[in-house]
């Protein structure tokens, strides 16, 4: 079995370029609708890209797509805890490697404070520059998810906030308008009675619906376990759980996290009533 892998692999690489790998590798996972074949092959594209990075280690396309392979293994694959903090860690230092490359300003601008990140944005980049900057903020929320026991992980959230922010101004439905449904998660942390705003999550999670066209199933997901949970929100939550599960799950980009979404769609359903009862 190790020898037809290794073949495959050696086959793949040589049918071809390597600068167009990432992307290639990228489109593959997301379109594929049986996240058992995702979880299974990872570890070896994992190994792969690491491989990259040690032969083209300034190479911010490899760094990228690392950051992004990792991230979503510790969010969705990763056995325990320790296993989704060691690679959401990864997922981070590489997508911080990429930063640097593309730009050391920018690189020192993310550790500064979030009105400070805001405006710095806000003054020195543009379109341009949008790309990286959500692969960054998408690594680092990552992050924090696989750490929220810690209080200087939790902390960070609104510096996060504030490049999707940036991200939003310039492309409200950028990446499958996946950017409104880390501000929704992002502002529906807190209930209202100790100063959380989950109205204004509400409407960046309806934002993502409508953006997608409603392709976008982990968007409903994600708003029925965030907003309708927190807001005791029944018969939202079910509604919203329902339309996951009877969606067409195949869509560009999107089938993937589809599956994943009908998945928990699932499990959130069948708890409901004691959620709550």
């Amino acid at each position: 079995m190790k020898k037809i892998t290794v073949l495959a692999l050696s086959l793949f690489l040589s049918a071809c370029s390597v600068t167009k790998l990432p992307d290639n590798l990228s489109r593959a996972m997301l379109n594929q609708d049986d996240p058992e074949v995702v979880a299974d092959g990872a570890p070896a594209y994992l190994l792969m890209l690491d491989a990259l990075i040690l032969t083209y280690p300034e190479n911010e396309r490899f760094l990228l797509a690392g950051a992004q392979l990792y991230g979503a293994y510790a969010g969705v694959f990763a056995q325990d805890e320790a296993q989704a903090q060691s690679m959401a860690d990864k997922a981070l230092s590489y997508a911080r490697r990429a930063l640097c490359e593309y730009d050391e300003d920018a690189c020192a601008l993310v550790d500064g404070p979030a009105d400070e990140l805001a405006r710095g944005l806000s003054v020195n980049y543009d379109a341009d520059d949008v790309d990286m900057f959500y692969a960054y903020g998408a690594a680092w929320a990552g992050w924090i998810q696989a750490n929220t026991s810690d209080w200087n992980a939790i902390a960070q959230v609104s510096k996060v906030k504030s490049l999707m922010e940036w991200v939003e101004s310039y492309d409200e439905g950028y990446d499958n308008a996946t950017v409104q449904v880390y501000l929704g998660v992002l502002t529906t942390q807190l209930p209202p009675s100790v100063g959380g705003k989950p109205e204004i999550g509400k409407v960046h999670f309806e934002k993502a619906i409508k953006l997608s066209d409603g392709q976008h199933l982990m968007a409903k997901v994600l708003y029925a376990k965030q907003y309708a949970r927190l807001m005791f929100e029944q018969e939202l939550h079910d509604t919203l759980l329902t339309e996951v599960l009877e969606a067409d799950p195949y869509a560009e980009g999107l089938t993937l996290i589809n599956r994943l979404a009908q998945r928990q769609a699932e499990t959130l359903l069948a708890e409901s009533a004691d959620y709550f009862e």
